[in-house]
């Protein structure tokens, strides 16, 4: 077995080595956006190169008209709710439409741009837990899954980009994002399938009319460096370029995974504001970045009941995989827009992007060896855990590629019938979407079998280290899947104060797996297995709003959605015939805003039921219906500025009641918790200038205690960790962030699994100098 040194383990961590694919055309990958990013040099002179627009460019530009034949369609650029300079925004896309979130009668939460710089979320994950109610499952094969109200969210496919569905597994970044959009509660008469407790839109930054740069530089502890570009170029009167770069390199996230990504998103859009606006994208992101697995539970000692397990007492940071272990991944979407306004009042939306995923992990488990191979061949437990226990090092591989087409058209329309006003939402959406699964040969199938040595506690990060690309491949699964729906809502004020809400939705889908089996101990023959579903239903939302004034809005609504077997892109013979699982949510809440409109409260009870309910566990093969389950309780989110001086965001919710009301063998257990719904969750973080140039902050993010998935027999710690903030203005051009998280050096389980954690990341100081031109 050779070793390296952990500097060159990190190397080759950080640059896998891609191995060859039996069975299907392997090609040089092409010139990626990641490999064109500039240092932070080449960055500033390509800004400054385009910045000789700005001197032409009007600092303003507050209408566009339509076409002589149209009403005049007036856009006031400035005047758009803009994530990057506040927290308080007053409108969402997430319904679909462009609506003020005052007209939406279910939850929404939204975490602008400024939010994410304020806090230095550089990751979707690290953005989402600056929300109530979120929590996060390490399942086992890496597939890291986020709960929202206790029920799935990534695996479901609820996550989307612009409204369009994102459903592969990568790790996504901020670079190119203004915002993020959290609806809670059932939604699929908006989504189609899945959206339980809820669907994230991702809202990328469009291109605005105004000539204006900004770089960021970013330098931390562990040896972080992240650099970000973005670059918006006035073309013409209503076109304009955006230009988002990153680039991001560290030892350690500060929880035991090396980073090395990069990315590019560029973005041309013209007719803005006019009848007809276009609008073309291509973005890339590139992974090559390490991976802490997890680390395992442990027992105080051998007499401890399985209530008492607890985390492991190590520094966050340790990493004792393998030094050839790699989290590897790529995602590239391309997207054409097009928007037609009809008049100010009414427009369609349409839509369509190709999608391309990768994603090559190699990674594995990191367990307590057995007592034979402990020191004194005894059993493990904190009593006598120490630098020489013996821990064992798994193979856990997920190689896959996702192809996705999607192509939606949403049309809105406010106008006048029988006397009462409507606000109509109407659309269709189409989706195909393709997976393929690799395996890897055994050296009795004609591959290889790689063993990786144990190591010591005493030893972490010891560059131990396989050949991955010596593996061969082969596919294990494909499924093939393609969906369509068409979905009509209105929004109809019956009285001055009053307005009701009705939609309704019908999707069909059909999806083919396909399962590749090969001998144990022999090449060939391949054995194909074949299962395939349709699945057509139906999805209803309605709503109640009472609106007495501008300030205030009240609402009451009902939604349905539904999961299918095939939400996991597979099949098997317990589950192809199974019918989708459904659920509703029921809601009752509040948006009130202060006099000057500068603060806001939200406010919502809610219970949210899943009927029927599916899980299929992989390793257990079994599948499991739990029968039904429920969740139920309070969110409140407070979101502006206090005065003028002083702004505040805060989400937080209370889960009183949540319930396996009907269980099922091998399920969580009936009358149990759920697991991964703890009772209290939220964030708070609040800003103060205390001069004109001088800036602070700081923050708590705060989980209550939660089981892992399957109710294992005991309940995780909750944690609350702080954060803090100071920013200097230097003048117009440069400004200076410092950034202080997790202050305390809190040691805490952030992701959950029956078999193991992977813990938070322990205090992070990072400083950033950001160049406006």
């Amino acid at each position: 077995m050779a070793k390296i040194s952990t500097r060159h383990a990190r190397a080759v961590r950080r640059i896998p080595s891609r191995p060859a694919v039996d069975n299907r055309t392997v090609t040089p990958p092409p010139a990626t956006a990641g490999n064109a990013l500039l240092p932070l040099g080449a960055l500033m002179l390509a800004a400054s190169f385009s910045s000789w627009a700005q001197t032409t460019a009007p600092g303003n530009v507050t209408t566009q008209t339509g076409t002589p034949s149209l009403a005049p369609v007036t856009v006031r650029e400035q005047a758009e709710d803009n994530g990057k300079d506040t927290l308080r925004v007053n409108r969402t896309t997430i319904g679909k439409g462009n609506q003020e979130l005052r007209d939406i009668p279910q939850s929404v939460t939204v975490v602008t741009e400024k939010l994410m710089d304020d806090r230095n979320l550089d990751t979707v994950k690290e953005a989402l837990k600056n929300t109530a109610g979120i929590s996060f499952l390490a399942a086992e094969g890496g597939e890291e899954d986020i709960r929202l109200r206790g029920f799935p969210l990534q695996s479901t496919g609820d996550l989307f980009i612009d409204g369009i569905r994102d459903p592969a597994f990568y790790e996504r970044d901020t670079f190119n994002l203004d915002r993020l959009e959290i609806l809670r509660g059932s939604a699929s008469m908006l989504f189609g399938r899945g959206s339980t407790g809820g669907a994230v839109n991702q809202v990328s930054k469009v291109p605005r009319l105004i000539t204006e740069h900004e770089v960021a530089t970013t330098v931390g502890n562990h040896n972080y460096k992240r650099v970000t570009g973005d670059f918006n170029i006035k073309t013409g009167d209503n076109a304009a370029l955006r230009l988002n770069a990153m680039t991001t390199t560290a030892d350690n996230n500060g929880a035991g995974s090396s980073l090395d990504k990069r990315g590019l998103a560029v973005a041309y859009r013209m007719g803005i504001g006019t009848a007809d606006e276009f609008l073309a994208s291509l973005y890339h992101l590139d992974n090559n970045n390490g991976m802490n697995y997890g680390m395992p539970w442990i027992r105080p000692d051998a007499n401890s009941p399985a209530s008492a397990t607890t985390l492991l007492p190590l520094d966050p940071k340790t990493y004792y995989g393998m030094a050839s272990d790699y989290n590897a991944g790529s995602a590239t979407m391309a997207t054409l827009a097009h928007t037609h306004r009809f008049n100010s009042d009414s427009e369609l939306k349409t839509q369509v992007r190709l999608g391309h995923f990768d994603r090559d992990q190699r990674a594995g488990t990191v367990r307590i060896a057995a007592a034979a191979q402990q020191p004194g061949g005894r059993a493990v437990t904190l009593s006598n855990f120490g630098p020489n226990t013996v821990l064992t090092r798994g193979t856990q591989l997920k190689i896959q590629d996702m192809q996705t087409v999607h192509l939606q058209s949403d049309f809105s329309n406010k106008f006048s019938a029988l006397g009462l006003k409507h606000e109509l939402l109407a659309g269709v959406d189409f989706a195909n979407e393709k997976k393929t699964v690799y395996a890897a040969r055994s050296a009795a199938q004609g591959g290889v079998n790689l063993t990786k040595p144990n190591t010591r506690v005493g030893a972490p990060d010891d560059g131990a280290f396989v050949d991955e690309g010596r593996r061969v491949l082969r596919p294990s699964s494909d499924f093939v899947s393609s969906g369509a729906g068409v979905y009509a809502q209105d929004l109809i004020q019956i009285a001055p104060h009053w307005k009701i809400l009705a939609g309704l939705r019908y999707d069909h889908m059909k999806g083919d797996y396909k399962t590749f089996a090969i001998p144990a101990a022999a090449s060939g023959p391949v054995t194909t297995t074949a299962y395939s579903q349709k699945i057509s239903a139906w999805s209803k939302r309605a709503g109640v709003l009472y609106q007495p004034n501008e300030l205030h809005s009240y609402h009451a609504s009902y939604g349905t959605s539904f999961n299918t077997s095939g939400d996991t892109y597979s099949y098997s013979a317990a589950t192809v015939n199974t019918p989708p699982e459904s659920s509703r949510n029921i809601e009752i809440g509040a948006k009130l805003d202060t006099a000057d409109k500068r603060f806001t409260t939200r406010l919502a009870v809610f219970h949210s039921t899943k009927l029927h309910e599916r899980n299929t566990d992989p390793l257990l093969n079994i599948d499991v219906l739990s029968g039904k389950r429920h969740a139920a309780g309070a969110e409140i989110d407070v979101t502006g500025r206090l005065t003028p001086q002083w702004e505040v965001y805060g989400s937080y919710m209370w889960m009183p009641s949540a319930r396996i009301d009907i269980g099922a063998a091998g399920a969580e257990g009936q009358g149990a918790r759920p697991s991964l719904t703890p009772l209290h969750s939220g964030t708070v973080w609040t800003t103060y200038k205390l001069t004109p140039k001088l800036r602070v902050g700081g923050g708590l993010n705060f989980r209550g205690r939660q089981t892992p998935i399957r109710n294992p027999g005991w309940m995780v710690p909750g944690y609350v960790i702080g954060d803090l903030m100071a920013e200097y203005i230097v003048n117009d051009l440069l400004t200076v962030k410092a950034n202080l998280s997790n202050v305390a050096n809190k040691l805490y389980a952030d992701s959950l699994y029956s078999g193991h954690y992977i813990p938070g990341a322990g205090r992070l100081l990072q400083v950033t100098a950001s160049v406006k031109f």
